[in-house]
């Protein structure tokens, strides 16, 4: 297949063009460089320096014979949603508009759309959080995330254009950012690697279900196969469905890389959530999609991929 992966210089988009790639797939990223690095482009990847919100992008969707889109691109950092809702919505929301009014005009057969499972649901009611349980965001982004499913709904009752929705958690692995406010594992390991402790808002017993980024492309490349219609519309939660504390995150990032460090304390952050895991068991029996890299594993790699760049 032709697929265009947006946002594909960035972390997840990275990881995924090169799992794409792998597989055979004819694989077009387009990202603007504001926040993803050049250097993450797998070189046998077309490349469009376009941001997702122009004109420009929405010609080159049209012109570009694509059989489907990975859309990844994103304002994707919680505390700047709150700072700058506008913005937010306007890569999140309008960006997302862009591409599916070119998706459309140009017979692209799916759109496989990069959500949060960490943001939509609000304060989880219960924990794992099943695709059922009510949305109640509390954060900008979450709404931003949020109603791009609904506008995908929408194309496919008025278009015809299929999609598959991922709800993703805590995401990790090789080519996280470490020095932006999102992606605490690769920001702890840095600073500790660093010889800086890192800092924790509240008192660390927040939990969060990891999922290592080889796992979230695997699921990505299931969600694509065009040969099992039944997926289109199907929101799915990707995760291990257990929370992990951000003491215990600390905790083994200090205990490999070896310092005795300690992390540093602030308050709160009203927008951030306490507690949530995500029930995968739609992805496990519709998807087909299990997480298979342990998060004690993922971590050792995580701290070896950062060690070796510094």
């Amino acid at each position: 297949m032709r697929i265009l992966v947006t946002g594909g210089a960035g972390f997840i988009g990275s990881n995924l063009t090169d799992h794409l790639i792998v597989l055979g797939h004819d694989v077009v990223v387009m990202d603007d460089l504001s926040t993803g690095f050049a250097e993450n482009v797998n070189p046998a990847a077309g490349f469009l320096r376009m941001d997702i919100r122009t004109r420009e992008a929405y010609d080159a969707v049209c012109a570009g014979g694509f059989d489907a889109i990975c859309h990844h691109a994103a304002q994707m950092d919680v505390r700047r949603s709150v700072r700058e809702p506008v913005f937010d919505s306007s890569v999140n929301i309008g960006g997302t508009l862009n591409i599916l009014e070119a998706a459309r005009a140009s017979g692209v057969k799916r759109v496989v759309y990069a959500s949060t499972g960490g943001a939509v649901y609000g304060e989880p009611e219960y924990i794992p959080v099943r695709e059922d349980h009510p949305v109640n965001p509390i954060c900008h982004y979450g709404v931003s995330k949020h109603t791009v499913e609904h506008y995908l709904f929408l194309y496919r009752h008025l278009y015809g254009m299929g999609y598959v929705v991922l709800r993703y958690p805590n995401v990790y692995g090789p080519r996280q950012n470490p020095w932006g406010e999102a992606g605490v594992t690769a920001i702890f390991t840095v600073k500790y690697l660093g010889g800086t402790p890192p800092r924790i808002n509240g008192d660390g017993d927040q939990l969060r279900d990891y999922v290592h980024v080889a796992d979230i492309a695997r699921a990505n490349a299931l969600a694509l196969d065009l040969s099992r219609p039944e997926l289109t519309g199907g929101i799915f939660n990707i995760g291990w469905g257990q929370g992990r504390s951000v003491r215990e995150l600390d905790t083994i990032i200090r205990e490999l890389v070896g310092t005795a460090l300690k992390p540093e304390y602030g308050p709160p952050l009203p927008e951030e959530i306490l507690k949530v895991s995500l029930d995968a068991t739609r992805a496990r029996t519709i998807l087909g999609w299990n997480p298979s890299i342990p998060f004690e594993e993922g971590l050792k790699d995580l701290v070896s991929y950062h060690r070796s760049r510094m």
